[in-house]
């Protein structure tokens, strides 16, 4: 008799995450982790951690603090992180700072990293990190208000202040890099791996 299938969680309070393995088909529960993500950052910042690094550190510590809640489960932590001219940038905490980091980011070249780790009973078994560069075209005011108009609160939702599935895509000139992992997360490495542990279909 074969043995039932895994059960899979997702360590985080990501819509965006949560719509991408929804779409693919993928049966989950969601759990947030409480972690202080802003401490972390600042502590990896200090040590001089590359920007791949301090995400997939983040990632694999959202994952390990809800492994530790549902040890038997598989727990798939994932964290993006964006980085312009040696800066770091965090989701906007409104649609002021929102501004001011797309006034930021526009006429220049970015870095977008996205992790993500596989664990169960609080051991890594799979971690993974995808790097796109985005170059975000210059824009003026009037467009800028147009924009922080039509997506609203939403702008906060994601690292960035962008959203590629909607209007947010207006804001660029060039992309390159895999667009679920833009979106939050390396989609069809993560689906080889749920195959291989047994989560999916194989």
């Amino acid at each position: 008799m074969s043995s039932a299938p895994p059960r899979l969680v997702l360590a985080s309070g990501s819509a965006s995450r949560r719509a991408l393995l929804a779409a693919a088909g993928v049966a989950f529960t969601a759990e947030a982790p409480a972690i202080d993500e802003d401490a972390v950052k600042r502590a990896l910042k200090a040590e001089g951690a590359p920007l791949p690094r301090a995400a997939a550190a983040l990632a694999e510590l959202k994952a390990r603090r809800i492994s530790a809640r549902h040890p038997a489960a598989l727990v798939l932590g994932a964290d993006s992180m964006l980085e312009c001219e040696g800066r770091w940038f965090d989701k906007a905490r409104d649609t002021a700072e929102a501004r001011r980091h797309l006034r930021f980011l526009a006429g220049r070249e970015h870095r977008h990293v996205t992790a993500a780790v596989l664990m169960q009973e609080e051991t890594p078994l799979w971690q993974h990190v995808e790097e796109a560069r985005l170059a975000m075209r210059p824009f003026g005011e009037a467009f800028l208000d147009g924009y922080l108009a039509a997506v609203g609160e939403a702008v906060c939702a994601s690292v960035g202040c962008y959203q590629l599935e909607g209007r947010g895509l207006q804001l660029f000139e060039r992309i390159e890099g895999e667009y679920h992992g833009i979106l939050g997360l390396p989609l069809l490495a993560v689906l080889g791996q749920l195959r291989r542990y047994g989560a999916l279909a194989s």
